[in-house]
């Protein structure tokens, strides 16, 4: 008896993982509108004030969006944390200006703390309504981030970055548990 319950369990888990694993890829690899209203990037950590290797891909990812699409609007978001000297939001807004991208094309978002807050206090600083909204975050979170964008109204279309090797496992670990956690508490 016990030994069946712990095969249950190994196979569920198991195909948990296959069909998440599935929905992750499937939703990073959409194709993405040309000139959309505005991209929106998510928020990650920042090292001082120096993007961490994830929030590096996510801006370099939409920087090459915009560069394609010059009437788009970006909307950078991400707070500061205890850590930080600078917002995630602001880390972003330097990078993007240095690259070229006029002080006008971008939208600071910098309270936030969380992938559900990235979207409540962008709804505050931009009308959404009729929207097309590309949204880049890391291939692995983009699932999640659209389901949360879509339960706020948001019209996207995941534009996947690249994942650093370095965060890839634990990033990926920890993303199973929040999808989980996003379908049964999170409304």
């Amino acid at each position: 008896m016990k030994k069946k319950m712990i095969y249950t369990f190994i196979g569920s888990l198991v195909l948990y993982i296959a069909i998440i694993s599935f929905c992750m890829y499937q939703t990073a690899h959409k194709p993405v509108p040309q000139n959309a209203d505005y991209v929106l990037v998510l928020g990650s950590k920042v090292d001082g004030n120096q993007m961490s290797p994830s929030l590096k891909e996510r801006v370099k990812t939409a920087l090459s969006y915009l560069q394609a699409h010059q009437q788009t609007k970006v909307i950078v978001t991400g707070g500061k944390g205890s850590d930080e000297a600078i917002s995630e939001a602001e880390a972003a807004y330097r990078f993007l200006r240095k690259e070229g991208i006029k002080e006008n094309r971008i939208i600071k978002e910098n309270q936030s703390t969380s992938t559900f807050e990235n979207f409540t206090f962008t709804k505050q600083k931009v009308d959404i309504q009729h929207k097309k909204v590309v949204l880049v975050s890391s291939d692995f979170h983009l699932f999640r981030a659209s389901i949360i964008a879509k339960r706020q109204g948001f019209d996207v279309y995941p534009l996947g970055a690249k994942t650093p090797n370095s965060i890839k496992l634990q990033a990926y670990f920890r993303e199973y548990a929040a999808i989980l956690k996003t379908w049964l508490f999170d409304k």
